[in-house]
């Protein structure tokens, strides 16, 4: 972790603050997560065949596949930081770049708060139009609630494993480990779920990412309390805090509970609780079960704010860091 990685982390942090994701300039190229997309899916249509093979060696295969993976993303992420340091303050630049370019504070907020002002101005339907692009759950059997709970849960979940743990990866391994997590967070995404045709070949991503995403889950509830001091006072934080603590176990994943249960305490609201995917009902108790029932689209502002908030105290940190 030298100055200079987290020198360009917090420039990262701040250029992603600001410009994002922005559509004029993706519409017009493909994103780099779309290349991790392309070969992991070149690698599963390969090996991940169910004719006549066990499970075990379906389970080999996959240990292989996400083995690939890693070693040639960390490859290109050491290639990239050599040629970086061959271009002076331009290859400084550059590589800030490529690491906004992997973080989605803006992105995340900008899509969270569309499902707000969908509900604002298109109703239930508005809102349920635009929290379909944030979560994997069945839109059309959510209520209004439901889908302010929803937008509030993948934006607490995925400040964890979409910002969190890739400036983690950073500042520990460089470019390589960010690139590496970001390779093995995609692999889980499209080969990480538990459905008749991954349940063994997608087993080693799922199980790596359970691990990659542990530091960055537990920071992540520190951050959130930081942010929920900030906006919304010290018993926010310290709710934020003990809600996390006593009821991250109550979530199905041993990570997303943590920043989840964080959110619902600096909200003073239930989140989680039974979902439905893919037209199959989860059932899972709600975290923070004494805070309100109902949440509103005020609410999803509120936790849009805390997040903010928590990004900032990441950036501070960060650079305090650096300087030391």
């Amino acid at each position: 972790m030298s100055s200079e990685i987290l020198v360009i982390l917090v420039l990262a942090l701040l250029l992603d603050r600001v410009v994002g994701d922005p559509d004029w300039l993706w519409s017009r190229l493909p994103h780099p997560v779309v290349f991790f997309g392309k070969a992991i899916a070149v690698l599963d249509g390969a090996l991940n065949r169910h004719d006549a093979i066990e499970p075990a060696a379906l389970k080999l295969r996959g240990v292989v596949t996400i083995g690939l993976l890693l070693l040639a993303s960390a490859v290109v992420g050491a290639v990239l930081h050599k040629l970086f340091g061959t271009m002076g303050v331009l290859g400084f630049l550059l590589e800030a770049v490529v690491v906004a370019v992997l973080l989605a504070q803006k992105s995340l907020g900008d899509h969270v708060g569309r499902v707000a002002e969908g509900l604002r101005h298109g109703g239930l339907e508005g809102g349920r139009a635009a929290v379909s692009m944030v979560v994997g759950r069945d839109p059309k059997t959510l209520d209004a609630p439901g889908v302010c709970r929803a937008a509030i849960e993948s934006l607490a979940e995925n400040f964890s494993d979409g910002v969190v743990a890739p400036a983690f990866w950073y500042a520990v391994a460089g470019l390589p480990g960010l690139l590496a997590y970001k390779m093995l967070n995609t692999a889980d995404s499209m080969v990480g779920h538990k459905s008749p045709k991954y349940l063994h070949f997608g087993w080693a991503s799922a199980r790596l990412d359970d691990v990659a995403n542990l530091p960055a889950a537990r920071l992540s509830i520190l951050l959130i309390a930081a942010g929920a001091l900030l906006r919304r006072g010290r018993v926010a934080a310290a709710d934020a805090i003990g809600v996390a603590l006593r009821d991250h176990g109550l979530h199905r994943s041993p990570n997303s509970g943590w920043p989840e249960a964080a959110m619902a305490g600096a909200l003073d609201l239930q989140l989680a609780g039974p979902r439905i995917y893919g037209g199959v009902r989860v059932s899972e108790p709600m975290i923070n079960g004494p805070g309100r029932a109902i949440a509103e689209s005020e609410d999803i502002d509120a936790g849009i704010a805390v997040f903010y908030g928590a990004c900032s105290v990441m950036t501070l940190a960060v650079l305090l860091i650096a300087m030391i």
